[in-house]
């Protein structure tokens, strides 16, 4: 049975960044220094304790958030390493749903890229305390002050040097007690701490003072000290920096090389130090039925509340990861969700396991701040809560992404085709954003997903996981419709009466408006009537009906049956004939009447555009800029940094298939890009 944690040295934190910017390698460390793993396994040779699924393994980059467990300085450090790559998106937005705190991995050759700036989005939007971690300094072009600078300019954050790499000297400078740590051993575990020598200490006088300034912005005791040039206390500069990290104004930023084992204990004792605790983190909101709003503050004698962040199989078996934000659970405990579409339902929990990374333990209990893998729950989903049945709340849920791209499936054995859908259906529910649907004009079925990549890792553990073949055609991009004009029409509904063959005469009229609107709007749909005969009216039922036929009107646009958006419709009139307007006579003539306005208001494609960021050898420029231009791409800005330079462009996706192997080819294999879906939008 595990002790319960004490929640003032607890830790619950996520790595993320941009795809190949060291995150599993950096995490590597983590559990090798803290003692959790008894070696280190590096990503290239696909031996990453954290990479435990084959695909990652085979191509060398992390797919799941996978969980573990650390301990450094007597604390408990709960850990999540998160995908870099964007097809994966949906696993850091789960993750930093339940965190308290993250580390932020920066390349320092690149500093911040597209992806590390997706992620920086996704850590606001929680408002999560945040340490950046420069890695990579050892590569030739590495630099500090240039990743610095970069998370200044593009993610407006406000670094605060900590530890400054001297990766030729295999050390860091620490800024605070003004030393020099040196890695020995044969994995950097030993180390070796002497006072800073004046030259060197002097060179970094800019990053001391600013380092300074920051901590006094939040303790102004330290202000007279430092303007008069003097050295605050030490634990007194932490207590300032905690502060000022805690509230999100400031992002201590630690240096070094996780491949090289520098600078790795530092920023586990910045962990420590600066990032909270789940004391520390406001309490979360939740709903009651009744639409009160909760706040759940952490305790184990109160009615259980816990948020199910993600749902995987382990050995072909449903298990759900959860954090439990207030009160305990175990094994045997009755709990209920209240699901989205209104239902309530209870399930029991079979057994509760500690996780790390593919392996799992038995857990007797789980207290509040716990995040737990859970089995035994079958109805369970991403984004429910889990409550007790006697006291149920909502939280708020994970957001997911519309799928961008799709393939047309089959089995190749048709005596697989129910297999096929079973098995679809287990992984649907582990990936929101992966779905299977059915083709209306061709009948095929249609795997969407958020990328090539994404789709191809699903086809992959399709056949090793299931032992199931798939044929795929080749991917599609997914596409919406819009309106470009206004439009008006109305519809009168009046089918011909048979009473042999309609048990009622049916009819209704309906006139309505559409008008577009601007791009990433969505859609608006306005029942507000005016009603005749005057003195009629609608009763509640009916206007549901309006509305629920008004969405399926715009599910299927007039070009490629793919749904419309970016459109506000009104419907302005309704026009009743006593018993005959029914709901099904509504719900008919403001189909058909909408269906005339979109028709009317000249609709057109919509294509997934995608914001790319490309990086090439200055002398491959002239090309790449040409080829993205015959791709229709709108080139908005290029920089040249060292012997490298970027463009920042958008490109319609169904543009970019393919694309990693052309841009190899113009660079002699030195280029890549990476993209970040922006907006639907007209080409």
């Amino acid at each position: 049975m595990s002790k319960s944690p004490d929640l003032t040295h607890t830790r619950n934190i996520g790595i993320a960044a941009h795809v190949d910017a060291g995150k599993t390698t950096l995490t590597e460390r983590i559990l090798f220094y803290t003692g959790a793993s008894y070696k280190i396994g590096e990503v290239h040779d696909g031996a990453a304790h954290m990479d435990y699924m084959e695909e990652e393994q085979l191509h060398g980059i992390t797919i799941n958030s996978a969980v573990t467990r650390a301990t450094w300085q007597d604390h408990l450090i709960q850990l999540i390493d998160t995908p870099g790559h964007v097809d994966f998106t949906i696993e850091v937005e789960r993750a930093m749903r339940i965190l308290d705190g993250c580390i932020l991995v920066l390349d320092g050759v690149r500093g911040v890229e597209p992806q590390t700036e997706t992620v920086w989005r996704q850590r606001n939007k929680f408002d999560l305390p945040a340490l950046f971690f420069i890695n990579k300094m050892d590569r030739p072009g590495a630099d500090f002050n240039h990743s610095l600078e970069s998370i200044r300019k593009r993610l407006k954050g406000e670094p605060v040097p900590i530890t400054i790499p001297l990766p030729e000297q295999d050390a860091v400078v620490h800024l605070i007690d003004r030393s020099i740590i040196y890695f020995d051993g044969e994995h950097g575990e030993i180390l070796r701490q002497e006072p800073c020598d004046d030259a060197t200490w002097d060179s970094l006088s800019d990053q001391r003072e600013a380092l300074l300034l920051s901590a006094a912005e939040f303790d102004a005791s330290m202000e007279d000290l430092v303007l008069a040039g003097e050295a605050p206390d030490t634990e007194a500069i932490w207590a300032a920096l905690r502060q000022g990290t805690l509230k999100g104004k400031i992002h201590p930023c630690f240096g070094g090389t996780a491949l090289r084992n520098q600078g790795v204990q530092q920023i586990l004792d910045g962990v420590i130090k600066l990032l909270p605790s789940p004391l520390d983190r406001p309490p979360a909101q939740a709903h009651t039925l009744d639409g009160e709003q909760e706040s759940i503050q952490l305790g184990d004698n109160k009615p259980l509340v816990a948020l199910a962040f993600k749902v995987q199989l382990w050995d072909g078996r449903r298990h759900v990861y959860a954090r439990l934000y207030r009160g305990q659970m175990k094994p045997g405990d009755k709990i209920a969700v209240h699901q989205p579409d209104g239902q309530q339902v209870q399930e029991t929990v079979a057994r509760l396991f500690e996780v790390d990374a593919g392996k799992k333990s038995r857990l007797d209990v789980a207290d509040a701040g716990q995040i737990v893998l859970i089995a035994g729950l079958r109805y369970v989903t991403t984004g429910d809560t889990i409550c007790d049945p006697e006291h149920l709340v909502v939280l708020e849920r994970i957001d997911t992404r519309e799928p961008v791209l799709s393939l047309a499936v089959e089995p190749q054995s048709g005596e697989d085709e129910d297999k096929f859908l079973e098995v679809l259906d287990k992984v649907q529910q582990e990936d929101p954003t992966l779905l299977l649907e059915d083709d209306p004009d061709t009948g095929q079925r249609l795997l969407r997903g958020m990328g090539e990549l994404h789709l191809q890792i699903v086809l992959e553990r399709l056949q090793r996981e299931f032992n199931l073949k798939v044929r795929s055609g080749k991917p599609a991009v997914a596409l919406r419709e819009t309106i470009t004009t206004t439009a008006t029409a109305e519809h009168l509904f009046q089918p011909q009466y048979d009473p042999k063959v309609n048990d009622q005469e049916l009819k209704a009229r309906v006139e309505l408006a559409v008008m577009p609107l601007e791009r990433g709007t969505g859609t608006r749909i306005i029942v507000q009537p005016e009603i005749k005969p005057e003195g009629q009216r609608l009763t509640q039922p009916e206007l549901d009906a309006i509305q629920e036929a008004m969405e399926l009107a715009l599910s299927t646009g007039p070009i490629e049956a793919a749904p419309l958006e970016d459109l506000e419709l009104q419907v302005n009139l309704i026009e009743l004939f006593g018993k005959a307007s029914t709901s099904e006579a509504l719900q008919a003539a403001a189909v058909r009447a909408c269906v005339k306005a979109i028709q009317q208001a000249e609709p057109c494609l919509l294509h997934p555009i995608m914001a790319a960021e490309v990086v090439v050898p200055e002398e491959n420029l002239g090309q790449v800029l040409g080829d993205l231009q015959a791709r229709l791409g709108v080139i908005q800005d290029t920089s040249k940094w060292k012997d490298n330079a970027t463009i920042s462009c958008e490109v319609a996706l169904d543009k970019l298939l393919g694309y990693t192997t052309d841009l190899r080819s113009m660079t002699q294999g030195r280029g890549h890009y990476s993209t970040i879906f922006k907006r639907f939008d007209k080409v």
